[in-house]
């Protein structure tokens, strides 16, 4: 499509689930801005610090711009019939389960209806899944135990009404932050309300909390097991709820009565006096959200947990109501959007079940398929098992990076490598994954993808362009349609935009639906290129005029016999401005109306076990996670200056305790191993980490550290009901690694190879900023550095001193500094945001460059210290010095310093320090 040269686009952010509205704004020079979208209801204008520097992201170093077969140059003709060719005879040869498609929540809806399309009911395989598997599985199949149906209850809304909120395995903070500022600022206004966290790791989340329960991994189902039990004993229940409108309740409440608090307290490591005082404050608020996310889903009994859960909220009635219910937050931009399609290797499109005759007759007779899919495929774990041992032998990765973010890396990184045909739709030339690739196709990123994605809430909002696509770059659902019309099925896959992919999936959704099935979005059927340009969002259900939106029997009575419909009332009308006519929001079950064949939720019976993992030779508990300003595999943010300053290197936390018996110091490198490998790491220790447990960001990669891939560390274990891994309880073994020098550099080039032990490198203004560790000292340090930063004509300052094993070098090219490299006997004391804002200076006097070698900026340039504010580059430093000037609350330094007023993911880190300086002035 044109793109015009400057205007302001609606569009919607590419990372977590939250879906926030993003304007951006292209100027008539073509730079690009960002500012979230004041009308959008899922954030109000709010964006965390990855939404905020989007811009940053969308340049296009490392794209890949051209089709690749076997690292050569071709045109897309070639390369789209090489695919299709071997896909066509390799299912020939061997049918269609030796081939598979790996899809991610990064794809938008239309890319992923045509994947799941062409999969399900063309190959005739069940075999596509997506990383979403690693995400929010357990959720769907929790949902689909109780309700019937993947069916999310309520929406954001809630967040604001409730008078009680319980975080369980959730890092709002960091991990969902504009959630996080919504509750926060509802708290301002309504101060009674009260936010409990459930976590093994005081994260930053407990900021806002009124109570943190410190859990054991994997407690979460003796806890709330317990609570249901509590509900029963105190009579907390609502019966005529659950007379009306469940089922299953004795055998749930009988299982769970055979754990007293003494044996939750023993199951979960809390007091009892905590579990009394939670257990109380749940029975009492009848306006309780129960908001869970990965700490819940991925573990081995993550679908129990998501039930303990929904039984609590069952047993209360407390679902579907304004205030309250349970509330799955989900990690990607899509992952909604993936299961509305059908693609997981166990779905249908338009939530039907694969498992069922009648749903798969449908499905196959609306695509006029000539073959559809009649069992579940290889979920994402079993599917890579299956590309290892010769079952698979086509396999299709599409925007996702399984080398790095699948559990027991390495053995799924061996697997594709020795797969006879890889292909791999991306927008970088270089991830672990691309480069084991044998075709590689070249796919459009955010700013040039055209689509629409659905957030944790079930609203559906429209990803636009505003970039023209670069080189030779497609979007994935043409390359997913050219592949299908060369393998013979062009008539099913004739679309010539993605609107026309929308309104099929549409009208999917309401094929014989007559009310029956949750996910219903027909009354867009019909929808024009014009109204979908102006699609504003909206909450599903949606149907066509006319239709129930309950399923047909059920019982009479029900204050709410239908819900209020946004979707009807917005179908054919282009709204105006494209801006949010959002009417009443649309929640799920407070009157019954399961999607069951009773129409009643299911009480699941559950009995917690306490697994055992860690052993002697691994006696820690690791715990896998994401931080603030990264996201996935850092493709995109690793990009940006601003977001790889907050935390640049891969780390790990472990209590001073643990680190005193292992004699780890902070600082320190070390590695950490589990029976599949090991990883080089930052030590940080913290009081916020559990003793006897470790915590880790899953984010780098091989192309941004020497040895951080840390899902190389975790085990294909799984969840038996959704097949989700368990990367949040894995038995580790930590032990420092013996430096003979610390090094750090800043240098205008990336470095391309460095001869060290540990490095870890990161985006910085005017060039990248690099970590490094060596097992020993005995290195020609100028040459190394020469090797650094690729500067064979630049001018060379160094100083040596061997005996105390210092050495600083410089180079400048011209008034330029080139790179500066700084090796100490330990960690290097050097300031890491002067140093690399040296980068973008002009060093005309020796006396500047000497500055530089000596490592420190001068009295009139204070050290603004590690970044804590993102947004506004503040320093810890700063912050400091303004607490020590009379600024004692996170207003006056947002204030005085701006920090914490503008995404507000940095204020629970401000808070923490003011707090750390009142216990100072107090001793």
């Amino acid at each position: 499509m044109e793109i015009d040269a400057a205007r302001e686009v609606r569009t919607t952010c590419p990372y977590c689930g939250v879906g926030c509205g993003v304007l951006a704004k292209v100027a008539a020079d073509g730079q690009v801005s960002v500012r979230g979208d004041p009308d959008h209801p899922a954030n109000f204008g709010r964006l965390c610090s990855k939404g905020s520097a989007l811009a940053e992201t969308i340049d296009l170093d490392g794209r890949l711009l051209q089709p690749q077969i076997h690292d050569r140059p071709a045109g897309w003709n070639e390369a789209l019939d090489v695919v299709a060719s071997t896909f066509q005879h390799t299912i020939a040869e061997h049918g269609p389960d030796a081939v598979a498609f790996y899809v991610s929540g990064q794809l938008l809806t239309e890319d992923y209806y045509l994947a799941n399309k062409l999969m399900k009911g063309f190959i005739g395989s069940a075999n596509i899944d997506t990383n979403s598997r690693l995400c929010m599985a357990s959720s769907v199949a929790g949902h689909r135990r109780a309700f019937g149906s993947d069916t999310v209850p309520g929406t954001y809304e809630d967040l604001e009404l409730a008078d009680l909120i319980v975080l369980v395995g959730s890092n709002l903070a960091w991990c969902h932050p504009v959630l996080y500022q919504r509750i926060a600022a509802a708290r301002e206004k309504r101060p009674e309300m009260k936010v409990v966290l459930v976590d093994p790791r005081r994260t930053m989340t407990s900021d806002i909390a009124d109570m943190h329960l410190a859990i054991a991994p994997d407690g979460d189902v003796a806890l709330f097991t317990g609570l249901l039990a509590w509900l029963g004993q105190h009579n907390a229940l609502d019966r005529a709820y659950i007379t009306a409108h469940t089922a299953g309740f004795g055998q749930a409440l009988f299982a769970a009565s055979t754990l007293d608090l003494a044996g939750v307290a023993a199951a979960t490591g809390l007091s009892e006096d905590q579990l009394s005082r939670f257990y109380s404050l749940f029975a009492r608020t009848e306006k309780t959200v129960t908001v869970y996310s990965q700490g819940v889903n991925q573990s081995s009994q993550g679908t129990d947990k998501v039930n303990a859960i929904i039984n609590c909220h069952l047993a209360t009635g407390r679902i579907g109501k304004a205030g309250a219910g349970p509330f799955s937050v989900t990690g990607q931009p899509n992952a909604m959007g993936g299961r509305e399609v059908g693609g997981m290797a166990n779905m249908l499109a338009a939530h039907m079940d694969i498992e069922n005759p009648g749903h798969r007759e449908r499905v196959q007779r609306f695509w006029k398929a000539p073959a559809i899919a009649g069992e579940p495929g290889l979920k994402a774990v079993e599917m890579f098992k299956a590309v290892a041992d010769g079952r698979i032998k086509a396999l299709w990765i599409m925007a996702t990076n399984p080398v790095d973010s699948m559990p027991d890396a390495g053995a799924v990184e061996a697997a594709i490598k020795a797969c006879p045909f890889v292909v791999v739709s991306d927008v970088l030339a270089e991830t672990d994954t691309v480069r084991h690739a044998h075709v590689r196709l070249p796919a459009t990123a955010w700013g040039e993808k055209d689509g629409t994605v659905t957030n944790s809430e079930r609203r559906i909002s429209r990803q636009r362009p505003f970039l023209a696509a670069p080189g030779e770059a497609r979007p994935d659902w043409w390359i997913i349609a050219e592949v299908a019309r060369r393998m013979g099925f062009g008539e099913a896959f004739a679309h010539e935009s993605p609107v026309e992919i929308f309104a099929e999936h549409a009208a999917l959704s309401g094929f014989e639906n007559d009310g029956e099935r949750d996910f219903d979005i027909s009354a867009y059927a019909a929808i024009d290129v014009e109204d979908y340009e102006g699609l504003a969002p909206f909450h599903w259900p949606a149907p066509s005029p006319g239709t129930p939106l309950w399923p047909a029997g059920r019982p009479e009575g029900g204050a709410q016999a239908r819900l209020q419909s946004e979707g009807g009332a917005q179908a054919g009308t282009r709204p105006e401005g494209a801006t949010s006519i959002e009417r009443q929001p649309t929640r799920f079950f407070a009157d019954g109306n399961f999607y069951t064949p009773d129409r009643k939720a299911r009480f699941i019976a559950l009995r917690p076990t306490v697994e055992t993992r860690i052993t002697a030779a691994f006696p820690l508990v690791l715990n896998t996670g994401r931080i603030r300003d990264h996201w996935h595999t850092m493709t995109r943010t690793g990009k940006s200056p601003r977001l790889s300053q907050h935390i640049a290197e891969p780390f790990v936390e472990i209590h001073p305790e643990d680190a005193q018996l292992y004699g780890i110091g902070d600082a320190d490198i070390a590695r950490v191993s589990t029976p599949r490998g090991d990883v080089l790491v930052r030590v940080l220790v913290t009081t916020r980490q559990r003793p006897g447990s470790l915590f880790a960001p899953m984010h780098w990669t091989d192309q941004f550290a020497a040895r951080g891939r840390l899902d190389t560390l975790t085990a294909s274990l799984t969840d038996p009901v959704s097949g989700q891994p368990a990367l949040k309880h894995v038995a580790a073994r930590i032990e420092k690694f013996t430096a003979g020098a610390f090094g750090f550099a800043v240098t205008r080039k990336r470095p391309v190879t460095m001869a060290a032990d540990y490095w870890a490198t990161a985006r910085c203004r005017g060039g990248w900023r690099v970590e490094l560790a060596f097992a020993n000292d005995d290195i020609d340090w100028t040459a190394f550095a020469g090797s650094l930063f690729d500067a064979a004509d630049a001018e060379m300052l160094a100083y040596h001193d061997r005996e105390a094993g210092q050495h600083r070098i410089a180079a400048f090219q011209g008034e330029h500094l080139a790179g500066a490299l700084f090796i100490a006997p330990g960690p290097v004391a050097v300031s890491r945001g002067w140093a690399a804002e040296q980068l973008g200076e002009v060093h005309a006097s020796q006396r500047e460059r000497f500055r530089i070698v000596a490592g420190r900026a001068g009295a009139e340039r204070p050290d603004a210290g590690a970044t804590v504010c993102s947004c506004f580059n503040i320093g810890v430093n700063q912050i400091t010095a303004a607490v020590a000037a009379g600024c004692n609350s996170v207003e006056a330094i947002g204030a005085t310093l701006k920090a914490g007023t503008n995404c507000g993911s940095c204020r629970s880190e401000i808070r923490t320090i003011i707090q750390a300086r009142r216990v100072q002035a107090a001793e």
